[in-house]
């Protein structure tokens, strides 16, 4: 998502969180509203949808520690009216034509200002703050006795005119996610144009060279104290000029099209974590370099199984006489079963150990299988057993046993 779409947003707000809370306190936030609106648990309701959506959004930017410190970052500006917008607007902003009145060139509003007019060259605010956070586009700073602020971009720094970054999301049943799978996931993006190959131009003609910026895409020029980089005019800041442009894609180089993306998720992902998949976002205006590519994955919960890191989990039902004669169990694991033996005297509640069978790692190794035994009480017994059970409770008084003897209530 472009960092000018964020000003209008409150990810703490949708994840109903206050913008001090911790990584943890996040995580956790997102995965509840996830649990409780997700489509599939809630097929049909557009309002519990919404909110899963807004929640998937937020969690995207603040989930994120470098995205997180951007927004951050960006809402303290506006909030001071350091980027001249709601909240301490000094001057107007016109995208496209008017350029900046009176922007002050301090960290608020009152600094003393300077007028700049960009022209028509149609460019957001994320291209003159770009620096500031990453994104390419035009800079400014102020030459102070020969050095030039911070903020300022280099002369004869070609712009970038990478694609748009694409997210999408994908759910998972519990042993995918935990064994790894390949998933098809369905995409409608921008496309290199297939009738120009992504140049902008009609077949049998190419671009080329602006010659007013030789192929930057940006000029620069001192204006007393201030040193500026800005969209070239000629060309709108993309370093080619298109004299004959592709009837297809009207010169852009990009067509919307649907394409089947295979996306192969790693074994062990946990729900809410985003697989990368580079260049495989929408494609950059003639012929530059694609976006990448990112699937956000959740998944299902299972009837048997559960997570604590690399260790699987799981409750096995047992009798009273398996725990105390001992013996052993058969249960699943993510590829085949194994026999668990039961020591002699085994506490209900016991969890054993049955090392190699958790979740496979990256490094080849794999984590625990962690099986809790539990008694199953039995409700309906024949008289037989009824018989034998009342004659083992007279030996197990006789023999001194008394299950309360150490406790605190007694």
């Amino acid at each position: 998502m472009a960092h000018q779409e964020w000003a209008d947003k409150d990810y703490y707000r949708d994840l109903g969180v206050s913008d001090s809370a911790s990584a943890d306190e996040i995580k956790k936030a997102y995965r509840k509203i996830a649990r409780e609106d997700h489509p599939d648990k809630k097929p049909g309701d557009t309002a519990a949808e919404e909110r899963f959506k807004k929640a998937s959004e937020a969690y995207s930017v603040i989930g994120d520690k470098d995205k997180r410190k951007e927004y951050d970052e960006l809402k303290r500006l506006i909030a001071s009216g350091g980027f001249g917008m709601p909240g301490g607007m000094n001057g107007g902003f016109s995208p496209g034509g008017g350029g900046f009145g009176g922007f002050g060139t301090g960290r608020g509003a009152g600094s003393s200002g300077f007028s700049a007019s960009f022209g028509d060259g149609g460019f957001t605010m994320s291209d003159l703050f770009g620096d500031v956070f990453g994104a390419a586009g035009t800079g400014f700073g102020g030459n102070f006795g020969g050095a030039t602020a911070a903020g300022s971009r280099p002369g004869g720094a070609k712009r970038r005119n990478r694609g748009a970054d694409v997210e999408t999301e994908i759910t998972l049943e519990f042993r995918e996610a935990t064994k790894g799978v390949t998933v098809p996931i369905r995409l409608t993006s921008p496309s290199p144009c297939s009738s120009c190959h992504g140049s902008g131009a009609k077949s049998g003609s190419s671009p080329q060279d602006c010659g007013k910026c030789h192929g930057e895409g940006i000029v620069n020029e001192n204006r007393g104290a201030f040193g500026f980089s800005r969209p070239c005019s000629d060309c709108a800041g993309k370093g080619s000029i298109i004299n004959d442009p592709c009837s297809d894609c009207s010169g852009d180089g990009r067509v919307n099209r649907a394409r089947t993306i295979s996306v192969r998720v790693p074994a062990g992902v946990v729900d809410g974590q985003k697989v990368r998949l580079a260049g495989q976002g929408a494609a950059g205006e003639r012929g530059k370099p694609a976006g990448d590519l990112f699937v956000t994955v959740h998944v299902k919960e299972d009837k048997v199984f559960s997570r604590s890191g690399d260790d699987l989990k799981l409750t096995v039902p047992v009798s009273f006489s398996e725990l105390v004669l001992g013996g052993a169990v058969t249960v699943p694991t993510l590829d085949s079963k194994v026999r668990v033996r039961i020591p002699q005297g085994t506490a209900d509640g016991t969890t054993l150990r049955v090392r190699g069978r958790g979740v496979h790692k990256r490094n080849g190794a794999s984590g625990d299988l962690l099986v809790t035994v539990k008694v199953e009480v039995p409700k309906n017994l024949d008289e037989g057993a009824m018989s034998a059970l009342r004659k083992y409770s007279e030996e197990e008084k006789r023999s001194g046993f008394d299950p309360r003897a150490n406790w605190e209530g007694k």
